[in-house]
C-alpha cells in the first residue's frame, strides 16, 4: 500500500538519531545530545508575550494562505534593510518552517527527471526532497574550503539541470561563502540559466566580522533567478514556532502560494504574529545568543583534540570532523555506545569521513563532551 518513493526515502538521520538520544537519556543514561540543530535558549520573552497578546486578542482564526499582510510587509523591510532586496508583499510566501517552504518550492517549479545540483556537504533534507518532487538529486563536489568546486560544478550541467541549491552558512560545515565565491556561482547559474535555491536561514549566526551576502544581491538578472530562503528558527530560536518563508519572483511565489492554499493552508496565526514581532525587533532579540555560539564554537576549537580535523566554522553552530578517516557510521555508533555522545554521521550529508557536532548545547555539556572525546582518542592509540 505505501508508494515506492516513499518506501525508497531515507528517514531524516537527524531526527532519528535525536530520539535514540532521548530515548537512552529517559532510561537514566547521560547521554550528551549533539544531533539536533537547534538553539537550546528558550524563545525571547518578548516574543512570547507578543504572542500571547495575540492569543488574548483572539487572533486564532485562518489567514491568508501565503501568510498574514503584515509579516509579509516586515519581511520585506527585513530583505530591503539587511539584504539589500527589494520585494513587494505578494512576492513572499510564508509557511511552517523553511524545510516546509523548500518542499513547496520544489513541488511548484520541478518537472519528473529535472535535474537540482546540490553540492556537498549538503543537508540530508535537500535530495529527498527533490526526489519527492520527481527531481533528480545532482551532487557536486566540494574543493578544499569545502564549498562548491566550480570545474565540477560546470561539468554537472545538462539540458536538465533546473536549479541549485545554495546553502550558505552551511549545515554542516558552518563555512560562509565570500563575494567572489558568491560572484563565480552566479555567473555559472546566469551563464546557463538555472534556478538558485539560496537557503539563508543561518545569516545572521556569523562570526569574526563575516558578512552574510545573498546571491539575490549579485545582480538584477541573478535576483529574477533566486528564490531566498529564510526563517524565524535559528536567529531568534523559534524552531517550534514554524515559520519560514520565500521571497522570490512574483510568478513563482504565485505558484508556491497555489501549492500551499491545498495542502497545508497558512502557517498558525499565532506564530505569525510573533514572527512578524521577531523580524521587526531584529537584532536586540537575538545579538546574546550570537556572541554564546561564538563563546562556544571558540571552546570547542581550543580544547577538541587534534585527531579531530574539520573546517573552522565562520557561521551556523556546527563542527564537521573528521577523525582518522573512520567511517561515519561506525564512528558515530562507537562515539554513542562507548561515550555516550550523539552526533550525526557525514554519510548522511554526503561525506562518509565526517561526524557533524551541534554545539547548540550548554557549556556544561560541551565541557563533558571534549572530555569524554579525549578519552576515546586515547582509548584509541
Amino acid at each position: 500500500m505505501i508508494a515506492e518513493k516513499i518506501r525508497q526515502m531515507k528517514p531524516s538521520a537527524t531526527l532519528e538519531i535525536n530520539k535514540k538520544a532521548k530515548e537512552m537519556k529517559a532510561k537514566g543514561i547521560d547521554v550528551v545530545n549533539l544531533s539536533v540543530g537547534e538553539p537550546d535558549f528558550d524563545t525571547p520573552d518578548p516574543i512570547k508575550e507578543f504572542a500571547i497578546k495575540a492569543i488574548h486578542d483572539g487572533f486564532t482564526k485562518y489567514t491568508e494562505a501565503s501568510g498574514i499582510l503584515e509579516l509579509r510587509r516586515a519581511i520585506c523591510e527585513k530583505l530591503e534593510r539587511e539584504n539589500g532586496l527589494s520585494y513587494a508583499p505578494e512576492q513572499i510566501v510564508v509557511s511552517n518552517g523553511a524545510k516546509h517552504s523548500i518542499y513547496n518550492l520544489l513541488l511548484a517549479v520541478i518537472e519528473p527527471g529535472d535535474e537540482v545540483i546540490i553540492p556537498a556537504p549538503y543537508w540530508v533534507s535537500f535530495p529527498e526532497m527533490v526526489r519527492i518532487a520527481g527531481g533528480v538529486p545532482v551532487f557536486c563536489r566540494w574543493n578544499e574550503r569545502f564549498k562548491i568546486d566550480m570545474e565540477h560544478l560546470r561539468s554537472l550541467i545538462t539540458r536538465r539541470t533546473k536549479a541549485l541549491i545554495l546553502n550558505s552558512p552551511s549545515n554542516p560545515t558552518g563555512v560562509v561563502y565570500d563575494k567572489e565565491e558568491i560572484d563565480a556561482v552566479a555567473e555559472i547559474l546566469l551563464k546557463n540559466n538555472i534556478l538558485c535555491i539560496s537557503d539563508e536561514v543561518y545569516e545572521k549566526i556569523i562570526y569574526e566580522g563575516r558578512q552574510h551576502i545573498s546571491i539575490a544581491s549579485h545582480s538584477p538578472e541573478m535576483k529574477k533567478m533566486t528564490v531566498v530562503v529564510n526563517a524565524a528558527s535559528k536567529t531568534f530560536s523559534m524552531t517550534g514556532w514554524r515559520i519560514g518563508y520565500i521571497a522570490a519572483e512574483k510568478e513563482i511565489a504565485k505558484a508556491v502560494g497555489k501549492v500551499q492554499g491545498q495542502t497545508t493552508s497558512a502557517p498558525c496565526s499565532i506564530s505569525q504574529k510573533a514572527a512578524y514581532f521577531a523580524i521587526k525587533e531584529g537584532e536586540k532579540l537575538y545579538s546574546g545568543m550570537i556572541k554564546e555560539f561564538y563563546n562556544r564554537r571558540n571552546f570547542l576549537i581550543k580544547n577538541l583534540p587534534s585527531d579531530f580535523v574539520y573546517p573552522v566554522p565562520m557561521g551556523a553552530f556546527y563542527l564537521f570532523v573528521n577523525y582518522k578517516d573512520m567511517d561515519s557510521v561506525v564512528l558515530g555508533k562507537r562515539l554513542l555506545e562507548e561515550k555516550f555522545l550523539a552526533t550525526v554521521p557525514g554519510a548522511d550529508f554526503g561525506a562518509d569521513r565526517f561526524i557533524r557536532i551541534s554545539y547548540a548545547t550548554s557549556m556544561d555539556n560541551l565541557e563533558k563532551t571534549v572530555a569524554r572525546l579525549k578519552e576515546f582518542v586515547e582509548e584509541n592509540r
